[in-house]
């Protein structure tokens, strides 16, 4: 418990983007994900592989601040409203 207790809160800083000019948090995410690839966890490890599969979306997520927040709020509202 301790160890995915530090790795979630690493991850957690990962979640501010950065937008140094060398990608920061890309390097950060990388080296995240041979951390936790060096644990024993294996539900960390499947999150890690998805993580692998759509990379560039998460390395986006990570290093750009745009996010569609207020689109998937006016969805959820408007499904809500049809309900």
């Amino acid at each position: 418990m301790t160890s995915l207790a530090g790795l979630v809160r690493s991850l957690a800083v990962l979640l501010r983007p950065d937008l140094g000019p060398d990608l920061a948090n890309e390097a950060r995410l990388t080296a995240w994900a041979e951390t936790a690839r060096a644990r024993d966890l294996p539900n960390v490890h499947a999150f890690t592989r998805g993580l692998e599969r759509d990379e560039l979306a998460a390395i986006a997520a990570l290093t750009l601040p745009f996010h569609n927040g207020r689109a998937e709020g006016v969805n959820t509202r408007t499904k809500m409203i049809k309900r």
